[in-house]
């Protein structure tokens, strides 16, 4: 096994550049004025003090980038009773109105980022206040203040997804229907490094240095904004402090540095501050669920429908509608064979910052739904919840779900047995009665998850094979490397198909001397979609040397073969390696190809100890095993796993955006406020691979990114539950912070 990643020691030794890092000749800096209020008519704005501030060179508003359009947001299907989806669009400053607290309403363009803070100040705006709307529930009751004129009832989309006829046979069929309303919480993504950018209009060509999981979805969504082909951007990026879905999508102040780079000639900085994240990236979750199982005599599932009320803010972005859509029902009735399945979901704006992709993307929405419930049905029922799974799981593949996916492999049930083995599952009344001794109330949580990974936006993935003159190999992709570990994974891939040793070979994922189409990073998707492309176009490369070799050579091109890096006249010693070969030049290549979902699944078991008196919880043990199909790094893959486990603790136990429900401002905005997840959190992990590989990619791996988090939110809130009920508490809902904890076990009491 590796001792490190490829990318570590540049890494630990500050050679790496992030945004903040990078300067050109002549740069101005940026400051943007953000909106102090959640909803309001913007009367007027005066910034003549501000222009008479020493070092200001501009102060632009809504109104000087009219020639900008809205910025992107789209469905490819239609919801129920064919709805289309309504973009009521999203200007890159404010214009006319404003619609949540931290909406940028002026960019102050000056010589140094202090003068454009500074100079910010004097901007004077008379706003004449509007109602806020915060929840989405709210946002759709008759009568509710409009966020968007345009937008009735401020519902953009009611979405729909399975059989409606069908499920609602199986539950007047049904011998027991159980019920379960759920909060899946709102959370803040907050990356380590905050947003930021630095903008230029370079040779009638615009680059953008930003932080992106990907260059060609940004340059797509900017060509719609900008009005100019793709080929006319550039987005350059090296280091990503994290990403985690936040980073997917275009910005609105990433178009407005854009245009006062063309209107000013110079280049211009924009550098968020912390404070920045909390009031404007996007954030996540948000999602009210009510969900009902349809059980027969022998109860198996034989039923599933859910009724959902997703919060997409004030502002559709790009991925908000699709991973509140097709994110959440791709693997509707999760590892269950369920003949009739339904869900409904309704997408509303509101008065707060806007919704979009965050680790898992919609899965872990599913998956605490579905695992919530199972899991409610078996306490109901006084059933074991490990046994009320296994009888309902799907055994026979493929397999096709109500919302029309098919799963094409999995072991569901054996998945379930070695996690039942590895966690001592029969074991546990002796440590429940060990807890109890020491005054503690033990919890125990199950989920048995499954998630679609791999589906692309872009039509194709492409990548290209470049040898340098020192017999160096760097790969070009479009799936951007921010802590996932790509430069090692992809080095594996296409040394063990030349034969050169990983250090030779190098990845880059953003520059303005390249272009390439494809995806960004997110979903899972980066090993089994592009790491598959680039092994197909590294055994490309072997084949079209097959010919150069021979020239070489001196031979036919039948007699010649490629073993361990080197391309040999069969029977004879005349050899010539792939970095010789590749020094005359013509091995370049680029490649391109498509593969689209497949289907990881595990079962996560959580162990929780609760004291009383406190309200703290302590996870005590986890296990997780999860199908992730062919695995090519296994350390990268641990690394993945603890990192996806210790982000679901955070929303288990901790993480909660709040907004006043009257000001519409956002009370969380600080970490004073908004606690994040601490090392020793996720205690006791037991990390265990039961590889059942696919095939509808030729690596055969599934994806493990969003494994950890999908599988540990429902897992860990069961274990909650399961001790808070010992103790007289029958609701709860997540984040089991100490305080809230704490506040349920005193009313239980009483």
């Amino acid at each position: 096994m590796l001792k490190g990643r490829l990318e570590d020691d540049r890494m630990l030794t500050g050679r790496g550049r992030y945004v903040s890092d990078w300067n050109l000749p002549g740069q101005a800096y940026g400051h943007f004025l953000r909106s102090d209020r959640a909803h309001a008519d913007i009367v007027s704005m005066e910034k003549g003090e501000a222009l008479k501030f020493p070092g200001v060179i501009a102060v632009l508003t809504g109104a000087d980038l009219k020639e900008l359009k809205s910025l992107p947001a789209a469905l490819p299907y239609k919801g129920r009773g064919g709805m289309e989806l309504i973009n009521p669009g999203r200007p890159a400053l404010a214009q006319g109105r404003v619609r949540f607290a931290g909406e940028p309403v002026a960019l102050i363009v000056a010589e140094s980022a202090v003068a454009a803070q500074d100079a910010s100040e004097l901007v004077q705006i008379d706003y004449r206040e509007r109602p806020a709307v915060i929840h989405a529930p709210d946002a759709l009751a008759p009568g509710a203040p409009l966020v968007h004129d345009g937008v009735p009832g401020n519902m953009v989309l009611d979405y729909e997804s399975g059989d409606e006829a069908k499920t609602r046979a199986a539950f007047a069929a049904a011998a027991r229907v159980i019920a379960l309303d759920l909060e899946i919480s709102r959370v803040i993504g907050n990356p380590m490094e905050p947003r930021a950018c630095l903008a230029a209009f370079v040779s009638d060509q615009y680059h953008l240095y930003t932080c992106t999981q990907g260059v060609a979805i940004m340059r797509n969504q900017l060509s719609a904004v900008l009005g100019v082909p793709p080929e006319q951007i550039r987005v350059i990026a090296e280091e990503v402090g994290g990403g985690f879905g936040v980073r997917f999508n275009l910005y609105p102040e990433y178009c407005a540095a854009l245009a006062a780079a063309k209107k000013l000639g110079r280049p211009v900085k924009w550098t968020g501050t912390r404070s920045e994240v909390f009031l404007a990236d996007e954030q996540a979750r948000d999602v009210r669920s009510h969900g009902e199982l349809a059980l027969d005599a022998s109860n198996r599932i034989v039923g599933m429908r859910f009724e959902m009320n997703s919060n997409l803010g004030a502002y559709l972005c790009p991925t908000g509608p699709f991973i509140n859509t097709m994110g959440i029902i791709n693997c509707l009735s999760g590892v269950y064979d369920v003949p009739a399945a339904y869900a409904r979901i309704r997408l509303a704006v509101t008065n707060t910052a806007p919704m979009a992709a965050y680790r898992g993307a919609g899965r872990p929405i599913m998956s605490y739904a579905i695992e919530r419930l199972v899991d409610h049905a078996a306490r109901e029922l006084k059933l074991d919840p490990a046994q009320f799974r296994r009888q309902s799981m799907v055994t026979s593949f493929p397999y096709k779900i109500a919302a029309g996916f098919e799963y094409d492999c999995g072991d569901f049930q054996g998945v379930l047995d070695k996690a039942l083995a590895e966690s001592d599952w029969n074991g546990y009344s002796e440590r429940k009665a060990n807890s109890q001794k020491r005054g503690r109330l033990r919890g125990r949580g199950m989920a048995t998850y499954i998630e679609a990974t791999g589906a692309g936006f872009a039509p194709q993935d492409q990548i290209e094979l470049r040898w340098g003159e020192e017999g160096e190999l760097t790969v070009y992709a479009p799936t951007h490397n921010h802590g996932q570990g790509h430069e090692t994974s992809y080095a594996q891939i296409v040394a063990k198909e030349i034969g050169i040793p990983m250090e030779k070979i190098g990845l880059r994922t953003a520059g303005a001397d390249f272009y390439l189409l494809g995806n960004a990073t997110g979903g899972s998707r980066s090993l089994a979609a592009v790491g598959s492309v680039i092994l197909l176009g590294a055994q490309e490369m072997v084949k079209k040397g097959l010919a150069l070799a021979a020239e070489k050579l001196e031979a036919a091109a039948a007699d010649v073969e490629f073993v361990k890096g080197e391309y040999r006249i069969k029977g004879t010693d005349r050899r010539i390696s792939i970095q010789n070969l590749a020094a005359g030049g013509g091995l370049d290549l680029q490649y391109q190809n498509k593969f689209g979902a497949c289907f990881p699944n595990g079962c996560h078991i959580a162990e929780v100890e609760i004291e009383p008196e406190t309200g703290e919880s302590q996870i005590v043990s986890y296990v997780a095993c999860d199908d992730a199909g062919n695995i090519i790094n296994h350390q990268i893959v641990e690394g993945q796993m603890q990192g996806g486990l210790t982000q679901g603790a955070g929303q288990a136990f901790h993480e909660l955006a709040v907004y006043d429900k009257e000001s519409g401002q956002l009370l969380t905005g600080s970490f004073m406020d908004y606690a994040m997840p601490r090392p020793g959190l996720v205690e006791g992990i037991k990390l265990v691979e039961h590889p059942v590989p696919t095939k509808l990619n030729p690596l055969g791996a599934k994806g493990v990114g969003e494994a950890g988090f999908t599988g540990s939110l429902p897992a860990l809130m069961n274990a909650v539950l399961d001790a808070l009920r010992s103790a007289g508490v029958r609701e709860f809902e997540m984040p089991a912070s100490p305080h809230r904890v704490w506040q349920a076990l005193q009313a239980a009491r009483r």
